[in-house]
């Protein structure tokens, strides 16, 4: 009974550090390949997770919806939703330094928030959206559903890795490095820096709006809370400066290493005394960052640094080489 309770312990650590790896990747992918610097992770993290609520719950007299899409449906319409808001985003805030491009992803996360906790009839507000279905969950019945679903998400989140290291190999992921260690001179080489990382910021927020349905799913249960700045946008930040900025490697291991971290911790924290208890989230989020100067002290780049891969040359021919 006890083996059990462990494994199923595992399970649910292994499914939400899935999910914290998606969220890792995606922000590799727009600071640590491209410098920009979202620090509105939350806002792109709920609209793909009521996007793809909205898209697969059945009919509710409390919030839109009533599509009862398959989940693999959803998932698609939160990447696209969440992308759409990050073009919009992007084409008003992209040209920002890095500092005020911070300052307006908070500020444009904030609004949304505010639209998901006021508009009652699109989310029922913050009584929240329940019975969000799972998938594949005609297979299994009870706990079991659980090991199912963690092979879901990491399967989803192989491919997004596979993906985003092709990309970083690729002659766009090295512009895009290009203009993120030098933009004039990037701009004087003929690359298009504006194009590039509106290309970017999409594509990061439409992983972020998988990862937000994919929570929205294991929970089957969705609320303002879920989009808590400290536990979506300020943890990740954390996981990819562990880890290691611009290596997708680095992203996955910060994201489970920290979120392990975070989950053991609350086994200590609920036993404090209660005075203590009430504060437990902003204990363990100062250990977490007493964590991360250790870590970055001893690895200044995270524990698996950034590697860029070797520029390939095609070799001459042997005709060419006698000459």
């Amino acid at each position: 009974m006890e083996f059990t309770g462990l494994f199923f312990y595992l399970v649910s650590l292994l499914i939400l550090g899935g999910i914290y790896a998606l969220l890792c990747l995606a922000l590799n992918i727009q600071w640590g390949m491209g410098g920009l610097f979202n620090a509105g992770i939350a806002g792109f993290f709920g609209v793909g997770a009521y996007t793809s609520a909205i898209l697969t719950t059945a009919a509710s007299g409390k919030h839109l919806g009533g599509f009862s899409m398959p989940v693999p449906i959803g998932l698609v319409g939160a990447a696209v939703v969440a992308g759409l808001t990050g073009w919009a985003v992007a084409k008003i805030c992209v040209r920002l330094k890095s500092d005020y491009l911070a300052m307006a992803s908070i500020g444009i996360a904030e609004i949304l928030r505010l639209v998901i906790v006021n508009e009652s009839w699109l989310t029922n507000g913050s009584l929240g959206m329940s019975r969000i279905p799972r998938p594949l969950a005609d297979l299994t019945t009870g706990r079991m559903a659980d090991v199912v679903f963690l092979g879901f998400v990491w399967l989803i989140v192989l491919l997004v890795f596979l993906a985003s290291s092709r990309l970083y190999d690729s002659p766009w992921g090295r512009s895009l490095r290009a203009i993120r260690d030098n933009e004039a001179s990037a701009s004087a080489a003929g690359k298009d820096v504006e194009k590039f990382r509106i290309q970017t910021f999409v594509i990061g927020c439409a992983v972020m709006g998988i990862a937000g349905g994919l929570s929205a799913h294991y929970f089957r249960f969705l609320s303002p809370t879920a989009t808590d700045p400290l536990l979506v946008t300020f943890l990740v930040w954390v996981m990819l400066m562990a880890g290691g900025s611009g290596n997708n490697k680095g992203a996955i291991l910060g994201a489970l290493a920290i979120w392990t971290i975070w989950s053991a911790t609350e086994i200590f924290t609920n036993r404090l005394p209660p005075e203590w208890a009430t504060r437990s989230s902003f204990i363990r989020m100062l250990l977490v960052g007493l964590l991360l100067q250790v870590v970055l002290q001893r690895f200044r780049s995270g524990l698996i640094p950034e590697k860029s891969p070797p520029v390939r040359f095609e070799e001459e021919e042997p005709e060419r080489l006698k000459h």
